[in-house]
């Protein structure tokens, strides 16, 4: 893949109602590498990667052309990004439909994410107990917040990070005495804006870091792509956030190494993780 099958892989997505914009495909190749299929000159298929440090690595934006679909280009496509990964720790999400691809793939079930949008309603703070509390996040947090980043998903994933926090809206820190233990970005995607990565050490944390952000944005469409494990759906709801999908996560290789309490409670997107 190169910047020049950018607008055709932007036209799959397309097609397929995936709400990725142009930006979110040159982010995807910035930080990454992607292979395309083509018929007839024609780019038909994508499937991306990217790498994590020595050890881990990430893929997504997986799609075939409905009219090339059961052509085993999926998988052609997948064996591509995966050469070279055979020592590392691979992490994607995918849908009902790539799911047994993966498996004869060697990847296995570790969970699930729900896909949560709608317009945002305002809500009332979350109340946080003696010594913690929420407050912007600075240049000089950046690499705090590359850390905790690291903790909470188990990957190094700095120069990502960064661009997230140069493009945020909005970024929050929530504090424990003055030390950071979580925090929180509000960025354009798709269709509105999403909120992810969000990592805490707690649900209560976490659910501070979505209220505020998602109170900045209300009255917009906002999404936000949680580990249901967290038990956050129902309340994200009466944030006005439905749920409309729920894709399955897998790994294949070694299990993530994370740094408890520090937990992911949003991913940044489905793709990235």
């Amino acid at each position: 893949m190169t910047e020049s099958d950018l607008g055709a892989a932007h036209a799959l997505t397309a097609e397929q109602r995936w709400p990725h914009r142009p930006a979110e495909w040159d982010q995807a190749l910035r930080h990454g590498q992607g292979v395309v299929a083509e018929r007839d000159g024609e780019v038909v298929g994508t499937a991306m990667r990217w790498h994590w440090g020595p050890r881990h690595a990430t893929v997504g934006l997986v799609v075939v052309a409905p009219a090339c679909q059961g052509r085993r280009i999926g998988h052609r496509l997948m064996s591509a990004v995966l050469e070279g990964l055979e020592d590392s720790t691979v992490l994607l999400h995918a849908t009902a439909d790539g799911r047994g691809l993966y498996e004869r793939l060697g990847f296995v079930r570790t969970g699930e994410l729900r896909q949560h949008q709608g317009i945002a309603q305002a809500s009332p703070p979350i109340a946080l107990a003696p010594g913690w509390r929420l407050r912007p996040a600075g240049q000089s947090d950046l690499q705090t917040l590359q850390a905790l980043d690291e903790q909470a998903r188990g990957m190094r994933r700095d120069a990502l990070i960064q661009e997230l926090f140069e493009q945020a809206e909005a970024a929050v820190v929530l504090t424990q005495d003055d030390v950071a233990r979580g925090f929180a970005m509000l960025r354009r995607f798709g269709r509105g804006h999403a909120i992810g990565p969000v990592v805490a050490p707690d649900v209560t944390g976490a659910q501070a870091l979505i209220a505020h952000l998602s109170g900045l944005n209300a009255g917009r469409f906002t999404r936000i792509d949680i580990d249901f494990d967290t038990g956050l759906a129902e309340w994200l709801e009466s944030l006005g956030l439905l749920r409309v999908d729920a894709p399955t996560t897998m790994l294949r290789g070694p299990a993530l190494v994370t740094a408890p309490p520090t937990q992911l409670f949003a991913v940044v997107t489905q793709a990235l993780g």
